[in-house]
């Protein structure tokens, strides 16, 4: 992979991490057409993920430091934290909305691990063959649709409770297929459950932190250990610029949400599925 590929490379995940287009497939399809790149790989993906997901702590910082602060406290019983601080109002129970929000994204996050780990062969290899990168751009394209048309749009995120929130998981965990994006998984998840566009969106965000993270620092210390697996300055240079220009769009992302649909990002899914099974046809891509 040469500098600039890994520059594109870097445009490319953190124009396409936020937005429901997956960002494993378009990194799968454009790594065909660069000339020193071909598939960038599993590993490469997970490592640069690294770069948008630091633009989501920086921008729900806020909103990170006020759960994992009140769930930490939440573990301390009452009576010990009465006696620290001397305020009743200061207690904070697991009942606590801040503190709920912290189970709830760890209860989210098993399925993406569980499955991460059981079919980490089949991610790596075969799932990222372009036929079925393809159809699942198109496929969950479509249902991104029908969940954005039918869903009520009414639930917030104090509505969620452990059983949605294994579905939010379990929804995430198939954008371990390329093509099927993590934010528009947990999206149309959401979407089908009531949430309001602006709610689903917010706690996809901040549900994939744990899984990216772990995801991609497992990668690296793989990539470490497995010289000439992945460049490792290349890669570094894309996660930067992944890091950059993902802060832009997750900011522009949000403020879509408040006044728009998804169907712009729906009918560019079915668009690019379909350009991509026509190059496929004709033997201008390979699987």
């Amino acid at each position: 992979m040469g500098w600039l590929d890994a520059i594109v490379l870097g445009i490319v995940q953190g124009l396409t991490e936020f937005i429901p287009v997956s960002s494993s497939a378009h990194l799968r399809i454009v790594g065909e057409f660069l000339p020193g790149a071909k598939d960038p790989g599993a590993i490469f993906t997970a490592v640069t993920q690294l770069g948008t997901e630091t633009a989501v702590v920086l921008y729900f910082w806020r909103d990170i430091v006020r759960i994992a602060s009140h769930w930490f406290l939440s573990l301390q019983s009452e009576r010990s934290q009465l006696r620290r601080t001397g305020n009743p109002a200061a207690v904070i129970t697991p009942r606590d909305p801040e503190a709920k929000m912290g189970w709830l994204i760890i209860v989210g996050t098993v399925p993406i691990v569980a499955l991460g780990l059981a079919f980490q062969n089949l991610i790596e290899g075969p799932l990222r063959n372009l036929w079925i990168v393809a159809s699942t751009l198109i496929a969950f394209g479509i249902l991104l649709f029908v969940a954005d048309v039918v869903g009520r749009k009414s639930r917030t995120l104090a509505e969620i409770t452990v059983g949605r929130g294994l579905i939010f998981g379990f929804a995430q965990a198939l954008a371990l297929i390329p093509g099927v994006s993590r934010s528009g998984g947990t999206i149309t998840a959401g979407l089908f459950m009531g949430f309001t566009r602006s709610a689903a969106a917010r706690y996809s965000f901040l549900l994939a932190l744990p899984a990216v993270f772990g995801s991609g620092l497992y990668e690296l210390v793989k990539s470490l250990r497995e010289p000439g697996v992945v460049g490792l300055g290349e890669t570094a240079v894309a996660t930067i610029v992944a890091f950059v220009v993902g802060l832009g769009v997750i900011a522009f992302l949000m403020r879509w949400l408040a006044n728009h649909g998804y169907w712009p990002f729906v009918l560019y899914r079915v668009l690019l599925g379909s350009a991509v099974i026509v190059c496929l046809s004709l033997g201008v891509l390979q699987p």
